[in-house]
């Protein structure tokens, strides 16, 4: 390294910083002013400790990594503090009393993360810990730091194999010891960078003390080296450490398997390692099922995550599966009215028409004719035909992934079955979120179900499923159907009688809700509840083509609002943030609300109470106004499905610049310099 990223000036051996985060991040943010790393530590420990609100940096072992990327840090470095008096920065088992500030300047975010990731890597390591707790002087801990952050140091240095010594550590040329228990992992989270390794080596060195040859591979930002086969096949479990989906999971198809999150591995390593020991040697415990699918019983293990949070990964999980159904099925719906009228949706199509009907049909009448003959009303009321089939699945789709989610592959059938049934008893989209549930509460409950052992492999393709679908699909159509379809009526019949006031309310509601997590959970409801009004085009009404206008407006406020911010007070934004703005234009012009993630993920307490005005604003004037949409994605490039598009251009500009104003109006109290997402999820605690 050309520069030293700690130095003496840095270090701070046995003192006593103060009794909470905020003056021990002060004194480190003064010791890098002194060693002339930052120009304004204020700004330094301000940032420092607005990262620090968001999620605790404390881990466990008695250290904490507070961190901040600022313009006033002039190159990556780190402050260090062994305390006197511990401090609790949220870690699961205390207080901590060795603490890094690592500060970045605000174009390093190469750097940072390469260092963020280095450390925190080494962290976990017990001898390195030790060796920061009992260094006498500051060179000493200025060398262990060097060692450990800087790669070359670390090609240099033999220590003792780390994560990175993934499956190269069990191959075949390091035979496994005899009569030790056998055990693999997979470690990952959503960014790859801190936690993907602190996992592999906090498990490593579980193992070690276990007596348990133990192999990992980290699927992170770094090249993954996949296991041999041979390893696998000696293996006597696999524990699945991750936040993502495994790559590669059919590998390990048949071993006993111990899934949780990445955060379990890191403060629960010791655990984990027992219960694969103990997973390995039990012929009834949870396995990995089949070729790409996720372990039947993994789902419901101990990996921290409750009910509430299970109940809404799986109705996620479903709705973003539904919607390339509902955007391309909608959009082909739309293109058929715009080549052959509205009143083609009550029409019907000769299955057996061609292409020379087709020509026929243009013979005899003239093709500018529209929407009244020729070939392009032939070819609107095929796109209407095909654009209906498929939203026709969208139903079935949503139960089905729902019930995935859950129960994996053998969840599939039971959950399209919920989603079918709910259709034939009129139950629509809210039977089919209540079918999915209940499809893959019912699947995982039969799979944990113990059985001979000749009968597993029967158990995901023909018991599960069979029983599944009985279960499912009793219930809907014997208690739960009526119920459901009459909610379902009334709920239509409602919102066909919304006008006036209530009608705004509504749009302001909606408006709010598509502006507030950008995507997630929330602005996901508030899409499914318009395309659900609008999945039968012969039979939806006005309300329902008001409500998607209303979403679809709001929606594509964030992204240009936050655009046009960066074109009228560019200096109230980083560098980075004025290239998304670029983007910004495009992806809003598209319905994209995501692309606003980027500065709501650095300024969320400005950005998105800000959109969500300019929402709210746009909601209420598209039901004001009257605009109907009958298409459910598109933005700007399906005006042609829209009743009065200038109107609607009318609301999203209003939206827009109201958005824009205040999100400026908010910045000019004090720009907020935060770590970008991928920092944040990097050490979250």
């Amino acid at each position: 390294m050309t520069e030293q990223i700690i130095t003496a000036q840095t270090v701070s051996l046995d003192v006593d910083a103060g009794a909470d985060p905020a003056a021990v991040i002060t004194t480190l943010a003064d010791a890098l002013a002194a060693a002339g790393r930052t120009t304004d530590p204020a700004d330094l420990a301000r940032a420092a400790l607005e990262r620090e609100a968001k999620s605790a940096t404390g881990l466990p072992g008695g250290i904490a990594i507070p961190h901040a990327r600022t313009a006033s840090v002039t190159s990556a470095s780190l402050a260090m503090a062994r305390l006197s008096r511990k401090v609790d920065f949220g870690a699961p088992d205390g207080p901590a009393d060795l603490v890094f500030l690592i500060a970045a300047p605000e174009g390093g975010a190469a750097a940072h993360m390469k260092l963020l990731s280095s450390l925190a890597r080494s962290l976990v390591r017990p001898d390195f810990v030790a060796a920061l707790r009992e260094a006498e002087t500051d060179d000493r801990v200025i060398e262990l730091v060097t060692d450990a952050v800087d790669p070359d140091a670390k090609k240099k240095a033999t220590p003792p194999a780390t994560a990175e010594t993934t499956a190269d550590a069990a191959t075949p040329a390091e035979k496994p010891t005899e009569n030790r228990p056998r055990i693999l992992a997979i470690t990952a989270c959503p960014t790859g960078i801190a936690h993907t390794y602190m996992a592999a080596d906090a498990l490593k060195y579980a193992a070690e003390r276990a007596g348990v040859d133990f192999a990992v591979e980290t699927q992170g930002s770094s090249a993954t080296t996949p296991f041999d086969p041979e390893v696998i096949a000696s293996a006597d479990a696999v524990i699945f450490a991750t936040d993502i989906g495994v790559k590669g999971k059919g590998r390990f198809h048949g071993k006993p398997v111990i899934a949780s999150g990445v955060k379990r591995a890191i403060n629960e390593p010791d655990t984990m390692i027992a219960e694969a020991v103990a997973a390995g040697q039990n012929p009834d415990a949870a396995r990995v099922t089949d070729d790409g699918g996720t372990d039947t019983a993994a789902a419901g293990s101990s990996s921290g995550v409750g009910l509430a949070a299970r109940t809404r990964q799986a109705l996620m999980t479903g709705v973003s599966y539904m919607i390339p159904f509902v955007a391309a099925g909608g959009l082909l719906i739309a293109l058929g009215f715009l080549l052959a009228g509205y009143e083609i949706a009550n029409s019907t199509l000769d299955a057996g028409g061609s292409l020379d009907d087709a020509a026929f049909i243009a013979l005899n009448n003239s093709l500018w004719d529209l929407p009244s003959g020729g070939l392009l009303q032939y070819l609107g009321a095929v796109s209407f035909a095909i654009g209906s089939g498929v939203m026709g699945l969208a139903v079935p789709v949503l139960a089905g992934y729902i019930a995935f989610a859950i129960a994996d592959r053998p969840g599939i059938a039971p959950g399209f079955v919920a989603g079918i049934v709910s259709l034939a008893v009129g139950a629509s989209f809210i039977g089919a979120l209540i079918g999915g549930l209940i499809a893959g509460a019912a699947c995982l409950w039969i799979s944990r179900l113990p059985v001979p052992q000749w009968a597993r492999g029967l158990m995901p393709v023909v018991v599960i499923p069979l029983f599944g679908s009985l279960i499912v699909g009793g219930l809907l159509y014997l208690v739960l159907g009526k119920p459901l379809a009459w909610l379902t009526e009334q709920m239509n019949s409602g919102l066909e009688s919304m006008s006036g006031g209530s009608a705004v309310v509504l749009g302001i509601v909606l408006g709010l809700m598509m502006c507030f997590d950008l995507g997630g959970p929330v602005n996901k409801t508030a899409y499914l509840f318009a395309t659900a009004g609008i999945a039968d085009a012969a039979t939806a009404g006005p309300a329902q083509f008001q409500i998607m206008a209303a979403v679809m407006c709001a929606g594509m406020v964030p992204p240009l609002a936050l655009a046009l911010a960066t074109v009228l007070r560019p200096g109230l934004f980083t560098e980075p943030e004025r290239e998304n703005g670029k983007a910004a234009w495009l992806l809003g012009a598209s319905f994209i609300s995501e692309g606003a993630i980027p500065f709501a993920a650095a300024d969320p307490f400005r950005v998105i109470p800000s959109m969500m005005a300019g929402g709210a604003l746009s909601g209420a004037l598209i039901m004001t106004f009257g605009v109907e949409l009958r298409a459910p994605h598109g933005g700007i490039f399906v005006f042609f499905a829209m009743n009065n598009w200038v109107l609607f251009l009318v609301a999203l500009l209003a939206g827009t610049v109201l958005s824009a104003v205040v999100v400026i109006a908010a910045k000019q109290f004090g720009r907020t310099r935060e770590i970008a997402a991928a920092d944040l999820e990097a050490v979250a605690a």
